[in-house]
């Protein structure tokens, strides 16, 4: 990776089973899971009408009171991202602006906010449909919506301050206002490789020595009727609207499509030395990470190749990077959304990356019952690992059995296992764009 060793000190997942890592992490052991009719709106229209959703979050616990009108201009991603931020800085042991205003914690910053940076992924935060329906229902000459009527009527019933809620670098401004992080900041927007990528930039940040902390990782929810409704359009969505629990069916036969969800995580990643002069608990170290574009054609543009090579090669990018081989890796995490072909697509990449190996080394999958929440998705995935790591112990993957024998992976299914782990490879990628994506974890040593 660099000579500047990198290692993870906070977690902070927002879940649909969980807020917290302790939660979070239970959640997932104890095979919880958070997908159920969707209750923020009526979906009774949609094909689909599930998902994983954050109940009872609210942005009066993560910000100072001070900052609670800045609220009133933030989408769900962003109220998602910023409790997400707030978990990680606490878990870190972080004295950030926020956490000395609210009073959570005593004394005088840990760190310095010139060199506290920031990679954030987000998604095409969605609009809320409230609040365009007057604006567009001016805009329109019976029922049929004019453009011209658009800049003249229609934008004058928007709040001038309407934009600033959907701009996707949104996450990460209001995360830095708040913890006070003047470092580098930047937002990544590639589907769900999103988190992978941040995660990946902010080490290479820290490798580069512009800043000694950072935060990163993703928020996005799908959650809502005009992601709900994108996804339905591109054929992504399971309709097993009677059973929602066993609706998202990674890697397993009889899958019919995943299921949109919402939430996210940030973590805090330090320069070692800048984590030990702090006193802060390690839970890993970061060893590795690659990136890579599948130009797959045929079909839908953008699509992993059936034989994943995107991945395949996002991987082995990553192993080279951390100086290991195939052979050493004791874990693999997968996206598995629960997409037939996108499934088998995944599973090829990975197989050709373990080799011979790919029969026995286990295989980490989550979304069973967490659905796919877009940028923030491998985030989640992220956390999952490093506590697998940390703790020794695999998290079960829920609604994969029958196994499909065309994927062909060793899923830790059934409950937890124990087990010695040295290195953790997390693989993601984006469903469109084409985007891959790696990072390779190392139990933490002295």
């Amino acid at each position: 990776m660099s000579p500047q060793r990198v290692v993870i000190t906070g977690l902070g997942p927002v879940t649909p089973i969980g807020v917290g890592v302790a939660a979070f992490w239970n959640g997932l052991l104890e095979g919880r899971n958070g997908i159920r009719r969707i209750q923020a709106f009526d979906p009774a229209r949609f094909a689909s009408q599930m998902g994983g959703e954050v109940l009872g979050l609210q942005i009066a616990d993560y910000v100072p009171k001070s900052y609670r009108k800045a609220s009133k201009i933030m989408a769900r991603d962003i109220v998602l991202a910023v409790a997400a931020a707030h978990q990680a800085v606490s878990d870190a042991g972080l004295r950030t602006r926020c956490l000395l205003d609210r009073g959570d914690v005593q004394g005088e910053p840990n760190f310095d906010p010139a060199r506290f940076g920031a990679n954030i992924g987000a998604g095409l935060i969605c609009a809320d449909l409230h609040e365009l329906a007057e604006a567009l229902h001016s805009a329109s000459e019976n029922g049929v919506f004019d453009i011209r009527k658009w800049g003249a009527e229609g934008m004058n019933n928007l709040t001038p301050l309407w934009l600033l809620k959907f701009l996707p670098n949104m996450l990460a401004c209001h995360v830095t206002i708040v913890h006070d992080a003047e470092g580098p900041s930047n937002t990544l927007t590639c589907g769900e490789a999103s988190s992978y990528l941040a995660i990946g930039e902010a080490c290479r940040g820290i490798a580069r020595g512009v800043a000694d902390v950072c935060i990163c990782g993703g928020a996005e929810s799908k959650a809502n009727p005009m992601a709900l409704l994108r996804q339905s359009l591109g054929g992504r969505l399971s309709q097993r609207n009677d059973a929602p629990e066993s609706a998202c069916r990674p890697f397993a036969l009889g899958r019919d499509g995943t299921v949109v969800s919402e939430g996210g995580g940030l973590v805090i990643i330090e320069e070692l030395e800048h984590a030990r002069k702090r006193g802060a608990r390690i839970y890993a170290e970061l060893v590795g990470f690659g990136a890579a574009n599948d130009v797959f054609q045929a079909g839908q543009p953008g699509q992993l190749s059936p034989n994943g090579r995107g991945l395949a090669l996002a991987a082995r990018k990553a192993l080279k990077d951390a100086g290991i081989s195939a052979d050493q890796v004791d874990l693999v995490t997968a996206s598995g959304y629960g997409i037939s072909h996108q499934d088998k697509a995944e599973a090829a990449g990975i197989r050709e990356v373990l080799g011979q190996r790919a029969a026995d080394v286990p295989v980490m999958s989550i979304k069973g019952g967490l659905g796919n929440n877009g940028a923030g998705s491998g985030a989640i995935e992220f956390i999952g690992a490093v506590m697998a790591v940390h703790s020794g112990r695999i998290p079960p993957a829920i609604n994969s059995q029958p196994p499909d024998p065309e994927c062909a992976l060793k899923l830790v299914t059934g409950g937890p296992v124990d087990a010695k782990i040295e290195y953790v490879l997390s693989t993601g990628f984006a469903l469109t764009g084409g985007q891959c994506a790696a990072l390779v974890i190392k139990r933490w040593h002295e």
